[in-house]
């Protein structure tokens, strides 16, 4: 099947799009065109309006076309203990430096993830600090403020006590 397609492909691209266009546009050299070829016959149907259809018959294959297209492998040449030798150093050096590579990668990926375990851990205390700070900030602005209060609330106390009212 693989042959065939194969073949079909090859002969299709041997006829070439301007015999088509002309098979189209004058009928009578179309007979000429659509000729036959030693494995496929190529005719045509009738004229429609979107174009020219063909049939296209594909003819089996003959056992002296499967001789033609086979391609002989070139002759294997006497491989000796040496060869097999710097064969497999070689499959091993690959090997080994392919694992070098392996494992300078999941250093460099060991490496990027505690860096980025260690940026975090080190906005996280960062974060913490400052939101201590800013507490602490906080927290003695309002013991301030109360202070000033208290202050305050003292001082208009002393005032009434002295102008003589009732504090309450």
């Amino acid at each position: 099947m693989a042959k065939t397609v194969i073949a079909y492909k090859e002969k299709m691209k041997e006829i070439s799009v301007l015999s088509l266009i002309c098979s189209c546009l004058y009928p009578e050299t179309r007979k000429n065109i659509m000729g036959d070829y030693e494995d496929m016959d190529i005719k045509p149907i009738n004229k429609r309006a979107s174009g020219q259809a063909f049939e296209v018959i594909l003819k089996p294959t003959s056992p002296v076309s499967d001789v033609a297209h086979c391609i002989t492998s070139p002759p294997k040449r006497d491989i000796s203990l040496e060869d097999i030798q710097k064969k497999l150093e070689a499959a091993e050096d690959r090997r080994r430096s392919q694992e070098a590579q392996v494992l300078r990668t999941l250093a460099e990926k060991r490496e990027h993830e505690r860096d980025v375990l260690m940026k975090a851990l080190e906005e996280n205390s960062n974060f913490s600090r400052m939101a201590e700070e800013k507490l602490q900030m906080k927290m003695e602005q309002i013991e301030e403020n109360r202070m000033a209060y208290l202050a305050a609330m003292m001082e208009r106390l002393q005032e009434k006590v002295r102008s003589g009212e009732s504090p309450i």
